[in-house]
C-alpha cells in the first residue's frame, strides 16, 4: 500500500505537469474564457481545482466568476467537505452582494449537497427547498436529485423515488441527457437497496447509456459505474462487478473523486473477500478508510469501518470485527440519519458478537437491527417502488405505441412517392454507373501516382540518409587525424548526432510507414551505435523498458538527439575507472497527446566536490531540444542520475 509520502510525491508531480490542462479550461483571449468542466470538456489533469482557483482573480465577467466559484465548491465536495463549504459560503456572499438571486439559489443547491454529506439532513432540505423558488427550470432536476438523496439517507426510499421520477420527467421535457442519466442512476441505487438487483442493473445500464451519449466522464457517471458494480456483485456476477469497479476507480483517481473512490473500495472489500483474496480485501478496506478521512465525511468513514469489520468477521477474527463495527456505529451517531447502513452495521455487529460467543450482546444488536430494518424497509416504501416501476413500464409501452404510429405514417408517405422515386432511382443509378466507371479510371491513375510518389519519397529519404552517412564518415576521418582529446571527443559526439538523424531516414525508407518511426527499435539501434563508438558494449548495458510507440519525424529526430546526448554523458562521466553499469530508457504514452521519457543510470551521480569536465554544449542542446518539443525536464541525482521529460506530441496518422 502507498505511504503518505508516496501520495504527496505523486500529487506534487501531477501538479507540476498539470499546467498543460489549464488551456483546456480557460482561454482569456475569448469573451467567455471558461470551458465549463464536465459540461464542455473533461480534457484536463488531476489538479483542475487548483487551476480554477488560480484563475478566479483573472475573470472579469461576474457571471463567469460565479459559475467557476460554484463548480469549485461542488467539485471540492468530492475531496474535502470543509474546503467545499468555504467556497460555497464565499459564493453565497458574492451572489448576495451582486443581488443575483439566480446564482444565490444555485449556490444553495451546492450547499445542500454538502450539508447532506455532513449529516445535516434537515439543514440540507431547508436550503434546497428555499433554492427551488430562485433557480431556473433547467436547475430543478439536479435540485430534486439532492432532495432525493436527503430522503434516501433518512431511509425514506419511496419519497426518494418520487424525486427521481420528477427529475426524469424534467430531463425528458428539456431533452437533458445528464438529468435523465442521473434519474436512472438514482433508481438503480434505490432498487439495489430494495434488493431488486435485476431491476437495479437494468436502470443502471440505462443510466450509463445516457451519460455516454454526452461523451464526458464526470462525477455522476463515475458513481453510476459503482452502482452497476454493486448490482452485479449482488447478482453474484463477480467478474462483471470487478470490471465496473475498476472503471470507476480509474475515473475517480484521474479527477480526485474521493467520495466515489471510498464507495468503490468499500464494495471491493466484500468482492475480494468472496473471491478469496484476503490481501486485496484488506488493502481495499484501508483505501476506503484513507479516502474517507481525506474527504472528512463521517458517512463514508462509518461505512469504511463497517466493511473492514465485516471482512474480519468473515475471516474468523470476530474480536477485531466487533471493535471495528462498534467504531463504525460510534462514527454514525447521533446525527447519522441513514437507517439503511446503520441497520446493516447492527446486523454485522450481532453476527460478530455471536461468532465471539457474546450471545447477550448479539441479541441486543440484532434487536436494534430489527427495529431499524422495519423503519427502512416498510411495506409502503416497497409498494411505492413497485408502483414506480409499473409507471416506468407503462410509459415505455406508450412510447413504443407512439413510435409505431409514427413509423406507420412514414410508411404511408413513402408509398405515396414510390413511383416518383423509382424513376429518380433509375436516373441516379445510371449516373452512378457512369461516375463509377470514371472514378475507377481515376483511382487507377491515383494509385499509380501514389506508388510513384511513395517511391520518390523513399528515394529522398534514402539519399538524405546516404548524405548524412557521408558527413558522418567525413567527421570520422577528420577525427582520426586529431590528437587533441577534447577536440577529438567533440568530433566524435558530432558524428554520433549526425548518425542518430541518418538512422531516422534509414527507417523511413526501409519500413512501410513513411511518416512515423517505431521508437523502441530506433533507440536500440542508436544505443548499440553509441556503445560501439565508445567501445563500451561489454562494460555498459542499456535496457529499453517501453512498449512500441510510433512518433512523427519532427518528434523522433529531437528525441534521438536527446537520447544520444544523455547516453554520451553517462558513458563519459557516470562510470569512471572501468566501473560496469546499466542505463535504462523508458518511453511511455501518458495521454493521447503526451509522452513521458525517462533516462537513468546507476553510476556515481553528481559530485559537487568534483567538477565535470566538458563544454556544457550537450546540456544546452538537451534544453533547446526540450523547448522545441514544448516539453519539461527534471533531473534527479539519487543512486545515479535520472532525467525525466514530459512532451506534447503529434500522433502520426
Amino acid at each position: 500500500m502507498k505511504t503518505i509520502k508516496d501520495i504527496v510525491l505523486v500529487f506534487l508531480f501531477l501538479t507540476f505537469i498539470s499546467h498543460a490542462g489549464f488551456g483546456q479550461i480557460f482561454d482569456f483571449t475569448k469573451p467567455d474564457p471558461y470551458r465549463k468542466i464536465f459540461v464542455e470538456t473533461d480534457d484536463f489533469s488531476f489538479s483542475y481545482l487548483q487551476e480554477m482557483e488560480s484563475a478566479l482573480d483573472k475573470i472579469e465577467n461576474d457571471t463567469v466568476k460565479l459559475s467557476v466559484l460554484n463548480d469549485l465548491a461542488y467539485y471540492w465536495h468530492t475531496r474535502n467537505l470543509s474546503t467545499a463549504m468555504g467556497f460555497t459560503e464565499t459564493g453565497l456572499k458574492t451572489a448576495s452582494e451582486m443581488n443575483n438571486n439566480l446564482w444565490h439559489g444555485r449556490f444553495q443547491i451546492t450547499q445542500g449537497a454538502i450539508l447532506l454529506r455532513q449529516e445535516k439532513l434537515d439543514a440540507a432540505e431547508e436550503v434546497l427547498r428555499e433554492a427551488k423558488n430562485k433557480v431556473n427550470e433547467s436547475d430543478l432536476a439536479f435540485l430534486n436529485t439532492q432532495l432525493g438523496y436527503v430522503y434516501e439517507r433518512r431511509g425514506q426510499l419511496g419519497r426518494a423515488a418520487d424525486f427521481a421520477l420528477e427529475s426524469l420527467r424534467l430531463g425528458e421535457k428539456l431533452n437533458d441527457y445528464k438529468a435523465i442519466g442521473l434519474a436512472y442512476s438514482d433508481l438503480s441505487n434505490l432498487f439495489w437497496k430494495q434488493e431488486k438487483y435485476e431491476e437495479g442493473l437494468e436502470y443502471g445500464l440505462k443510466s450509463l447509456s445516457f451519460f455516454e451519449q454526452r461523451g464526458l466522464d464526470d462525477l455522476d457517471y463515475d458513481f453510476t459505474l459503482y452502482v452497476v458494480g454493486n448490482n452485479y456483485l449482488s447478482l453474484e456476477r463477480y467478474d462483471e462487478a470487478l470490471e465496473y469497479y475498476q472503471r470507476s476507480i480509474e475515473i475517480g483517481e484521474r479527477y480526485g473523486f474521493y467520495n466515489n473512490l471510498s464507495d468503490v473500495y468499500i464494495s471491493l472489500v466484500e468482492l475480494y473477500s468472496i473471491m478469496e483474496d484476503p490481501k486485496k480485501a484488506e488493502e481495499a478496506g484501508q483505501n476506503a478508510i484513507r479516502y474517507a478521512y481525506l474527504l472528512d465525511n463521517a458517512f463514508m468513514l462509518m461505512r469504511s469501518y463497517l466493511s473492514v469489520g465485516e471482512l474480519q468477521s468473515r475471516t474468523g477474527n470476530h474480536q477485531a470485527a466487533v471493535k471495528n463495527i462498534r467504531k463504525s456505529i460510534e462514527v454514525a451517531t447521533p446525527l447519522f440519519g441513514d437507517g439503511f447502513f446503520l441497520s446493516k452495521a447492527y446486523e454485522s455487529l450481532g453476527k460478530a458478537y455471536a461468532g465471539n460467543s457474546q450471545f447477550k450482546e448479539a441479541y441486543e444488536a440484532f434487536s436494534i437491527y430489527d427495529s431499524l430494518n422495519s423503519i427502512v424497509f416498510t411495506a409502503e416504501a416497497d409498494k411505492r417502488i413497485s408502483q414506480l416501476e409499473t409507471e416506468f413500464n407503462v410509459a415505455q409501452k406508450e412510447n413504443t405505441i407512439q413510435l409505431q404510429e409514427t413509423r406507420l405514417i412514414q410508411q404511408q408517405t413513402r408509398q405515396n412517392f414510390i413511383s416518383l422515386f423509382a424513376a429518380l432511382l433509375f436516373m441516379i443509378l445510371l449516373v452512378l454507373f457512369i461516375s463509377f466507371r470514371n472514378n475507377r479510371k481515376k483511382n487507377r491513375l491515383l494509385k499509380k501516382q501514389n506508388s510513384e510518389k511513395e517511391f520518390l519519397l523513399k528515394e529522398i529519404h534514402h539519399r538524405v540518409k546516404n548524405n548524412l552517412e557521408i558527413i558522418s564518415s567525413l567527421l570520422a576521418l577528420q577525427t582520426a587525424q586529431i590528437k587533441n582529446p577534447k577536440v577529438k571527443s567533440a568530433m566524435q559526439e558530432s558524428q554520433n548526432r549526425v548518425f542518430s538523424m541518418s538512422m531516422i531516414h534509414q527507417r523511413l525508407y526501409q519500413k512501410n510507414h513513411l511518416s512515423s518511426i517505431e521508437m523502441k527499435d530506433y533507440f536500440a539501434s542508436l544505443g548499440s551505435h553509441v556503445l560501439d563508438s565508445f567501445g563500451e558494449e561489454n562494460r555498459i548495458k542499456i535496457k529499453y523498458d517501453m512498449p512500441k510507440v510510433h512518433l512523427d519525424v519532427d518528434t523522433a529526430v529531437p528525441l534521438g538527439l536527446i537520447i544520444n546526448e544523455l547516453l554520451t554523458n553517462s558513458l563519459k562521466y557516470a562510470f569512471p575507472e572501468e566501473q560496469p553499469g546499466e542505463i535504462i530508457i523508458q518511453l511511455n504514452q501518458k495521454f493521447s497527446r503526451e509522452i513521458e521519457l525517462t533516462v537513468k543510470d546507476n553510476g556515481i551521480g553528481f559530485n559537487k566536490e568534483k567538477s565535470i569536465k566538458g563544454t556544457g554544449f550537450g546540456t544546452r542542446l538537451i534544453k533547446l531540444l526540450t523547448q522545441q518539443l514544448n516539453g519539461q525536464m527534471q533531473v534527479v541525482y539519487n543512486a545515479g542520475t535520472q532525467y525525466f521529460f514530459n512532451f506534447k506530441i503529434n500522433r502520426p496518422h
